[in-house]
């Protein structure tokens, strides 16, 4: 197992990249600071940065002078839109913005993966890439990368998601579906405007709106196995500007989550019936815009199986979670490297994007350690298999 000489140090070192990382949060595709840190902290510690022909973002390899395998580590490092109310002496300081997902963890976590897997690269049996992608949050970080073909040769991929609910110490790992598939849909509802005291000269879309919102959640109740699961979620409704008028148009907009391609499959079809018919019931004309973002995270199970022995080997409790409906687009990578993606306890004080979030920093060191182990573990049992 991989051991760095003064553990320590090495701890006060990350959490100190960590709130650097957590007070300079930036959006998706506008991480320019965040990569200059990080292009610097590698630097220092004389590790290869590979081209990764991006606006922002890092690859850095290490390893490659003895012959075997490539795998890859990769961290997210963009922010949320949201306003920091952690009270924290290293909160944000953009107004707006904060690291409410936990990206910052993953990076100084990564990046200690990094340096330990550095003091030990004349060993490795392979190469590693570090890859950290910018853009998770809007969900096309993922596709970019793999558009550059830096990961071409990468026999397996590794990631993970800081998870608040779980305690520090503690590392779920699941074989096959661990988070949903992500699709957006937009429902753009015509009809006739009237004045509110006239309603029968119009055709009203706010009622054929809150009509269609209960009628799809049918979809769930009556289309779908009770053995499946689905969330269909109408998160927007728009219509009208004063109070007595019943307005010509409405839109509905809204995501839908699952974790079988069948289930995916069939929701667009029913929902495009549902809002057509509902819509012409009552006189209107509606469209339904349904689009693809993410697919389900799926784990190799092959992956998965070493990776809890190695996680045990490495101090931490290892558990088996249950599957999340939230989104992420590690997935995309997924589609064409095996992969494995993990949820890494952090004892966090509140849920993920929420403004108080606050995480427990003595689990970056513990973190860095399991895929430091895991990168050593996996490249000899990749080239030995």
């Amino acid at each position: 197992m991989i051991k760095t000489i003064n553990e320590k140090k090495l701890e006060q070192k990350l959490i100190g990249y960590r709130r650097l990382l957590h007070e300079k949060p930036e959006l998706a595709f506008e991480e320019y600071e965040t990569t200059q840190l990080l292009n610097q902290w590698l630097a220092e510690a004389e590790i290869e940065r590979a081209e990764l022909p991006l606006r922002t973002g890092i690859l850095a390899v290490i390893g490659g002078k003895k012959p075997g395998p490539t795998l890859a580590l990769r961290s997210d490092i963009d922010a949320l839109p949201i306003q920091e109310q952690t009270g924290l002496p290293y909160a944000s300081k953009t107004a707006g913005k904060m690291h409410a997902c936990g990206h910052d963890f993953h990076m100084a976590s990564i990046l200690g993966a990094a340096l330990l897997l550095k003091e030990r690269e004349d060993e490795l049996e392979g190469t590693v890439k570090i890859i950290f992608q910018p853009a998770e949050e809007n969900g096309r970080g993922a596709v970019q990368v793999l558009k550059t073909g830096v990961l071409n040769d990468v026999q397996a991929i590794l990631g993970m998601h800081n998870m608040p609910y779980l305690p520090t110490g503690t590392i779920g790992i699941k074989a096959g579906a661990l988070m949903a598939s992500c699709d957006r849909f937009m429902i753009e509802i015509e009809g006739t405007g009237t004045h509110g005291a006239a309603p029968e000269k119009g055709v009203d879309t706010i009622v054929a709106a809150t009509q269609i919102v209960t009628a799809l959640q049918t979809i769930v109740s009556r289309n779908i196995s009770p053995l499946s699961s689905a969330v269909i979620s109408v998160t927007r409704i728009q219509a009208g500007n004063t109070w007595n008028i019943i307005p010509e148009t409405a839109e509905l907009e809204g995501t839908v989550r699952t974790f079988d391609e069948d289930v995916r499959n069939i929701i667009p079809v029913r929902m495009k019936s549902i809002v057509e018919n509902v819509a012409r019931a009552f006189g209107a004309k509606a469209k339904l815009k349904f689009t693809r973002q993410g697919h389900p995270v799926q784990n190799d199970g092959q992956l998965t199986k070493w990776a809890a022995e190695t996680a045990e080997k490495s101090g931490l409790k290892v558990i088996e979670p249950i599957p999340t409906t939230i989104g992420e687009d590690f997935a995309q990578y997924q589609e064409s490297i095996p992969g494995a993606f993990f949820f890494m306890g952090v004892s966090g004080s509140s849920d993920l994007h929420r403004p108080d979030l606050i995480i427990d920093e003595s689990a970056i060191l513990p973190s860095a350690r399991f895929f430091a182990n895991l990168a050593v573990d996996l490249l000899k049992k990749i080239k030995d298999r």
